[in-house]
Protein backbone atom coordinates (compact mmCIF):
# COMPACT_ATOMS: atom_id res chain seq x y z
CA UNK A 1 0.00 0.00 0.00
CA UNK A 2 1.24 3.52 -0.81
CA UNK A 3 2.02 6.20 1.75
CA UNK A 4 -0.95 8.21 3.01
CA UNK A 5 -1.53 11.54 1.27
CA UNK A 6 -1.65 14.46 3.71
CA UNK A 7 -2.99 17.99 3.66
CA UNK A 8 0.59 19.19 3.29
CA UNK A 9 0.86 17.18 0.07
CA UNK A 10 -2.26 18.89 -1.26
CA UNK A 11 -0.90 22.32 -0.35
CA UNK A 12 2.42 21.59 -2.08
CA UNK A 13 0.68 20.27 -5.21
CA UNK A 14 -1.57 23.36 -5.34
CA UNK A 15 1.24 25.83 -4.60
CA UNK A 16 -0.50 27.31 -1.53
CA UNK A 17 0.08 27.26 2.20
CA UNK A 18 -1.22 24.40 4.33
CA UNK A 19 -3.63 26.84 6.04
CA UNK A 20 -5.02 28.00 2.68
CA UNK A 21 -5.44 24.40 1.55
CA UNK A 22 -7.28 23.56 4.76
CA UNK A 23 -9.59 26.56 4.45
CA UNK A 24 -10.26 25.81 0.77
CA UNK A 25 -11.24 22.22 1.50
CA UNK A 26 -13.57 23.44 4.27
CA UNK A 27 -15.21 25.87 1.85
CA UNK A 28 -14.13 29.04 3.64
CA UNK A 29 -15.52 32.17 1.98
CA UNK A 30 -12.26 34.18 2.10
CA UNK A 31 -10.33 31.82 -0.21
CA UNK A 32 -9.98 33.10 -3.77
CA UNK A 33 -11.60 31.15 -6.56
CA UNK A 34 -8.26 30.47 -8.23
CA UNK A 35 -6.80 29.03 -5.00
CA UNK A 36 -9.97 27.04 -4.38
CA UNK A 37 -9.84 25.54 -7.88
CA UNK A 38 -6.14 24.65 -7.55
CA UNK A 39 -6.62 23.00 -4.16
CA UNK A 40 -9.65 20.99 -5.24
CA UNK A 41 -7.89 19.82 -8.39
CA UNK A 42 -4.77 18.85 -6.43
CA UNK A 43 -6.86 16.88 -3.92
CA UNK A 44 -8.56 14.96 -6.73
CA UNK A 45 -5.33 14.32 -8.62
CA UNK A 46 -3.39 12.86 -5.69
CA UNK A 47 -6.31 11.04 -4.04
CA UNK A 48 -6.63 13.11 -0.87
CA UNK A 49 -9.71 12.52 1.31
CA UNK A 50 -10.63 15.24 3.81
CA UNK A 51 -11.18 14.18 7.41
CA UNK A 52 -14.09 16.05 9.00
CA UNK A 53 -13.72 14.02 12.20
CA UNK A 54 -10.05 14.80 12.84
CA UNK A 55 -10.71 17.63 15.23
CA UNK A 56 -12.87 15.55 17.56
CA UNK A 57 -11.43 12.05 17.33
CA UNK A 58 -7.98 11.58 18.83
CA UNK A 59 -7.78 8.07 17.41
CA UNK A 60 -8.34 9.34 13.85
CA UNK A 61 -10.56 6.30 13.33
CA UNK A 62 -14.26 5.64 13.75
CA UNK A 63 -15.85 2.32 14.65
CA UNK A 64 -17.51 2.09 11.25
CA UNK A 65 -16.77 -0.52 8.59
CA UNK A 66 -17.64 0.70 5.11
CA UNK A 67 -19.23 -1.92 2.84
CA UNK A 68 -19.74 -1.07 -0.84
CA UNK A 69 -21.97 -3.24 -3.05
CA UNK A 70 -23.43 -2.74 -6.53
CA UNK A 71 -27.01 -3.61 -5.48
CA UNK A 72 -29.17 -4.24 -2.42
CA UNK A 73 -32.04 -5.74 -4.42
CA UNK A 74 -29.89 -8.68 -5.50
CA UNK A 75 -30.11 -11.53 -2.98
CA UNK A 76 -26.46 -12.36 -3.63
CA UNK A 77 -25.23 -9.20 -1.96
CA UNK A 78 -27.82 -9.38 0.81
CA UNK A 79 -26.44 -12.79 1.80
CA UNK A 80 -22.87 -11.47 1.78
CA UNK A 81 -23.94 -8.55 3.97
CA UNK A 82 -25.51 -11.02 6.39
CA UNK A 83 -22.18 -12.80 6.71
CA UNK A 84 -20.41 -9.50 7.39
CA UNK A 85 -22.95 -8.30 9.97
CA UNK A 86 -23.06 -11.55 11.96
CA UNK A 87 -19.26 -11.76 12.10
CA UNK A 88 -18.77 -8.15 13.20
CA UNK A 89 -21.55 -8.36 15.81
CA UNK A 90 -20.20 -7.89 19.33
CA UNK A 91 -16.88 -6.44 18.16
CA UNK A 92 -17.83 -2.82 18.77
CA UNK A 93 -17.69 -2.11 15.05
CA UNK A 94 -20.70 -1.15 12.95
CA UNK A 95 -21.08 -1.87 9.22
CA UNK A 96 -22.45 0.91 7.02
CA UNK A 97 -23.50 0.19 3.45
CA UNK A 98 -23.11 2.10 0.20
CA UNK A 99 -24.73 1.12 -3.11
CA UNK A 100 -23.21 1.94 -6.51
CA UNK A 101 -25.84 0.52 -8.91
CA UNK A 102 -22.92 -0.64 -11.07
CA UNK A 103 -22.11 2.99 -11.89
CA UNK A 104 -18.41 4.01 -11.69
CA UNK A 105 -19.15 7.66 -10.87
CA UNK A 106 -21.52 6.66 -8.07
CA UNK A 107 -18.90 4.25 -6.77
CA UNK A 108 -16.30 7.01 -6.64
CA UNK A 109 -18.63 9.31 -4.70
CA UNK A 110 -19.61 6.55 -2.26
CA UNK A 111 -15.96 5.70 -1.61
CA UNK A 112 -14.99 9.33 -1.15
CA UNK A 113 -17.76 9.87 1.40
CA UNK A 114 -17.06 6.66 3.31
CA UNK A 115 -13.32 7.20 3.48
CA UNK A 116 -13.84 10.73 4.80
CA UNK A 117 -15.31 9.13 7.95
CA UNK A 118 -11.98 7.35 8.59
CA UNK A 119 -13.58 3.90 8.87
CA UNK A 120 -11.99 1.03 10.79
CA UNK A 121 -11.99 -0.96 7.56
CA UNK A 122 -13.44 -1.15 4.06
CA UNK A 123 -15.10 -4.09 2.28
CA UNK A 124 -15.61 -3.34 -1.41
CA UNK A 125 -17.17 -5.50 -4.12
CA UNK A 126 -14.90 -6.48 -6.99
CA UNK A 127 -11.29 -5.99 -8.03
CA UNK A 128 -11.85 -3.82 -11.09
CA UNK A 129 -12.31 -0.15 -10.23
CA UNK A 130 -11.72 3.08 -12.16
CA UNK A 131 -8.28 4.58 -11.57
CA UNK A 132 -9.62 7.36 -9.35
CA UNK A 133 -11.48 4.90 -7.11
CA UNK A 134 -8.49 2.58 -6.94
CA UNK A 135 -6.27 5.50 -5.92
CA UNK A 136 -8.61 6.40 -3.05
CA UNK A 137 -8.66 2.82 -1.81
CA UNK A 138 -4.89 2.50 -2.05
CA UNK A 139 -4.47 5.57 0.15
CA UNK A 140 -6.50 4.07 2.98
CA UNK A 141 -4.43 3.09 6.00
CA UNK A 142 -7.07 0.75 7.40
CA UNK A 143 -7.77 -2.86 6.33
CA UNK A 144 -9.26 -3.13 2.85
CA UNK A 145 -10.94 -6.30 1.57
CA UNK A 146 -12.14 -6.65 -2.01
CA UNK A 147 -14.80 -9.34 -2.24
CA UNK A 148 -16.57 -11.70 -4.67
CA UNK A 149 -13.66 -11.95 -7.12
CA UNK A 150 -10.06 -13.21 -7.18
CA UNK A 151 -9.36 -12.85 -10.93
CA UNK A 152 -7.11 -9.83 -10.88
CA UNK A 153 -4.76 -7.73 -8.74
CA UNK A 154 -6.00 -6.88 -5.26
CA UNK A 155 -5.03 -3.61 -3.60
CA UNK A 156 -4.69 -5.35 -0.23
CA UNK A 157 -6.84 -8.34 0.86
CA UNK A 158 -9.36 -10.19 -1.29
CA UNK A 159 -11.76 -13.11 -0.92
CA UNK A 160 -14.09 -14.64 -3.49
CA UNK A 161 -14.27 -17.11 -6.34
CA UNK A 162 -12.62 -17.33 -9.74
CA UNK A 163 -15.32 -16.21 -12.15
CA UNK A 164 -13.32 -17.33 -15.15
CA UNK A 165 -13.09 -20.81 -13.66
CA UNK A 166 -16.82 -20.80 -12.87
CA UNK A 167 -17.64 -19.93 -16.47
CA UNK A 168 -15.28 -22.60 -17.80
CA UNK A 169 -16.75 -25.24 -15.47
CA UNK A 170 -20.28 -24.52 -16.68
CA UNK A 171 -19.21 -24.69 -20.33
CA UNK A 172 -17.63 -28.09 -19.76
CA UNK A 173 -20.76 -29.30 -17.95
CA UNK A 174 -22.98 -28.25 -20.87
CA UNK A 175 -20.65 -29.90 -23.37
CA UNK A 176 -20.59 -33.09 -21.28
CA UNK A 177 -24.40 -33.08 -21.45
CA UNK A 178 -24.16 -33.15 -25.23
CA UNK A 179 -25.12 -29.52 -25.84
CA UNK A 180 -23.42 -27.80 -28.77
CA UNK A 181 -25.79 -25.06 -29.95
CA UNK A 182 -25.41 -22.66 -27.04
CA UNK A 183 -26.57 -19.08 -26.58
CA UNK A 184 -25.79 -16.42 -23.95
CA UNK A 185 -27.92 -13.80 -22.14
CA UNK A 186 -26.66 -10.99 -19.87
CA UNK A 187 -27.86 -7.73 -18.29
CA UNK A 188 -25.67 -4.84 -16.98
CA UNK A 189 -23.19 -6.05 -19.60
CA UNK A 190 -21.09 -2.89 -19.61
CA UNK A 191 -20.44 -2.66 -15.87
CA UNK A 192 -20.72 -6.22 -14.53
CA UNK A 193 -17.05 -7.09 -14.87
CA UNK A 194 -17.46 -10.39 -13.03
CA UNK A 195 -20.07 -11.53 -15.58
CA UNK A 196 -17.63 -10.58 -18.33
CA UNK A 197 -14.96 -12.74 -16.72
CA UNK A 198 -17.36 -15.69 -16.52
CA UNK A 199 -18.17 -15.25 -20.19
CA UNK A 200 -14.46 -15.22 -21.03
CA UNK A 201 -13.94 -18.49 -19.17
CA UNK A 202 -17.07 -19.97 -20.72
CA UNK A 203 -16.05 -19.13 -24.28
CA UNK A 204 -12.49 -20.30 -23.72
CA UNK A 205 -13.68 -23.71 -22.52
CA UNK A 206 -16.05 -23.99 -25.48
CA UNK A 207 -13.24 -23.11 -27.88
CA UNK A 208 -11.11 -25.91 -26.47
CA UNK A 209 -13.72 -28.29 -27.92
CA UNK A 210 -14.13 -26.38 -31.18
CA UNK A 211 -17.50 -24.89 -30.14
CA UNK A 212 -18.56 -21.23 -30.47
CA UNK A 213 -21.55 -19.41 -29.05
CA UNK A 214 -24.34 -19.45 -31.63
CA UNK A 215 -26.05 -16.25 -30.49
CA UNK A 216 -26.02 -13.69 -27.65
CA UNK A 217 -28.41 -11.12 -26.22
CA UNK A 218 -27.01 -8.50 -23.86
CA UNK A 219 -28.21 -5.21 -22.43
CA UNK A 220 -27.02 -2.61 -19.94
CA UNK A 221 -30.48 -2.57 -18.32
CA UNK A 222 -30.83 -3.91 -14.74
CA UNK A 223 -31.09 -7.66 -14.33
CA UNK A 224 -34.52 -9.12 -13.51
CA UNK A 225 -36.79 -12.08 -14.17
CA UNK A 226 -38.89 -10.09 -16.72
CA UNK A 227 -35.69 -9.03 -18.48
CA UNK A 228 -34.62 -12.66 -18.69
CA UNK A 229 -37.95 -13.64 -20.22
CA UNK A 230 -37.82 -10.87 -22.81
CA UNK A 231 -34.18 -11.48 -23.76
CA UNK A 232 -34.77 -15.23 -24.09
CA UNK A 233 -37.65 -14.57 -26.46
CA UNK A 234 -35.41 -12.32 -28.55
CA UNK A 235 -32.56 -14.82 -28.51
CA UNK A 236 -34.71 -17.75 -29.61
CA UNK A 237 -36.30 -15.56 -32.23
CA UNK A 238 -32.90 -15.25 -33.92
CA UNK A 239 -31.61 -18.76 -33.07
CA UNK A 240 -34.58 -21.12 -32.57
CA UNK A 241 -32.48 -24.31 -32.70
CA UNK A 242 -30.42 -23.61 -29.56
CA UNK A 243 -30.13 -26.57 -27.20
CA UNK A 244 -28.72 -24.59 -24.23
CA UNK A 245 -28.61 -21.00 -22.94
CA UNK A 246 -26.08 -19.67 -20.42
CA UNK A 247 -27.42 -16.72 -18.40
CA UNK A 248 -25.27 -14.33 -16.39
CA UNK A 249 -27.40 -15.03 -13.28
CA UNK A 250 -30.30 -17.07 -11.92
CA UNK A 251 -32.85 -14.24 -12.20
CA UNK A 252 -32.38 -14.13 -15.94
CA UNK A 253 -32.43 -17.93 -16.19
CA UNK A 254 -35.75 -18.04 -14.32
CA UNK A 255 -37.16 -15.52 -16.78
CA UNK A 256 -35.91 -17.74 -19.57
CA UNK A 257 -37.80 -20.67 -18.11
CA UNK A 258 -41.04 -18.69 -17.92
CA UNK A 259 -40.70 -17.90 -21.62
CA UNK A 260 -40.13 -21.57 -22.41
CA UNK A 261 -43.16 -22.63 -20.35
CA UNK A 262 -45.34 -20.12 -22.16
CA UNK A 263 -44.11 -21.31 -25.56
CA UNK A 264 -44.25 -25.02 -24.79
CA UNK A 265 -40.47 -25.50 -25.00
CA UNK A 266 -39.39 -28.50 -22.91
CA UNK A 267 -36.81 -27.67 -20.21
CA UNK A 268 -34.25 -29.18 -19.78
CA UNK A 269 -34.85 -31.92 -22.37
CA UNK A 270 -35.19 -29.68 -25.41
CA UNK A 271 -33.44 -26.60 -24.04
CA UNK A 272 -31.07 -26.69 -21.07
CA UNK A 273 -30.96 -23.40 -19.12
CA UNK A 274 -27.95 -22.50 -16.95
CA UNK A 275 -27.68 -19.60 -14.52
CA UNK A 276 -25.24 -18.41 -11.89
CA UNK A 277 -25.30 -17.93 -8.09
CA UNK A 278 -27.32 -20.97 -6.93
CA UNK A 279 -30.14 -18.92 -5.39
CA UNK A 280 -32.68 -20.85 -3.30
CA UNK A 281 -35.70 -19.84 -5.36
CA UNK A 282 -34.58 -21.86 -8.38
CA UNK A 283 -35.45 -25.04 -6.48
CA UNK A 284 -39.10 -23.90 -6.69
CA UNK A 285 -39.10 -23.50 -10.48
CA UNK A 286 -41.41 -25.88 -12.35
CA UNK A 287 -38.51 -27.31 -14.35
CA UNK A 288 -34.89 -27.76 -13.18
CA UNK A 289 -32.09 -25.54 -14.43
CA UNK A 290 -28.33 -25.72 -14.07
CA UNK A 291 -26.54 -23.16 -11.92
CA UNK A 292 -23.30 -22.38 -10.12
CA UNK A 293 -23.61 -22.05 -6.36
CA UNK A 294 -21.41 -19.31 -4.89
CA UNK A 295 -20.49 -19.05 -1.18
CA UNK A 296 -21.85 -15.54 -0.60
CA UNK A 297 -22.31 -15.73 3.16
CA UNK A 298 -18.91 -17.33 3.66
CA UNK A 299 -17.28 -14.57 1.61
CA UNK A 300 -18.85 -11.97 3.92
CA UNK A 301 -17.74 -13.83 7.02
CA UNK A 302 -14.13 -14.15 5.87
CA UNK A 303 -13.99 -10.51 4.77
CA UNK A 304 -15.25 -9.34 8.15
CA UNK A 305 -12.68 -11.48 9.96
CA UNK A 306 -9.93 -9.95 7.82
CA UNK A 307 -11.04 -6.49 8.96
CA UNK A 308 -11.28 -7.54 12.61
CA UNK A 309 -7.82 -9.14 12.49
CA UNK A 310 -6.44 -6.17 10.55
CA UNK A 311 -4.91 -8.47 7.94
CA UNK A 312 -2.83 -7.25 5.02
CA UNK A 313 -2.04 -8.96 1.74
CA UNK A 314 -4.32 -11.98 2.23
CA UNK A 315 -6.03 -13.74 -0.67
CA UNK A 316 -8.66 -16.44 -0.17
CA UNK A 317 -10.13 -18.31 -3.13
CA UNK A 318 -13.29 -20.26 -2.35
CA UNK A 319 -14.73 -23.02 -4.57
CA UNK A 320 -17.93 -22.65 -6.56
CA UNK A 321 -20.17 -25.65 -7.18
CA UNK A 322 -22.02 -26.70 -10.33
CA UNK A 323 -25.59 -27.89 -9.74
CA UNK A 324 -26.89 -29.70 -12.78
CA UNK A 325 -30.34 -31.10 -13.59
CA UNK A 326 -30.58 -34.87 -13.98
CA UNK A 327 -32.37 -34.70 -17.32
Amino acid sequence: MTQKVTLADVAAAAGVSKMTASRALRGAADVSKSSLDRVQKAARDIGYVANPLAASLSTQRTQLVGVVVPSLTNTVFAEMLTGIAETIEGSGLQPVFGVTNYDPETELEVLRNMLSWRPAGMIVTGLDHPDAARLLLAQSQEPLVQVMDVDGEAIDNCVGISHRQAGADMARALLAAGRRKIGYVCCTQLYDIRAQKRLEGFQSALAEQGVDLVATKTTDAPSSVPAGRALTAELLGTAPDLDAIYFSNDDLAAGGEFHCLAEGISVPERLLLAGFNGLEFIDALPRPIATTRTPRREIGQIAARMVLDRETGSKVTLPSEIRFPDA
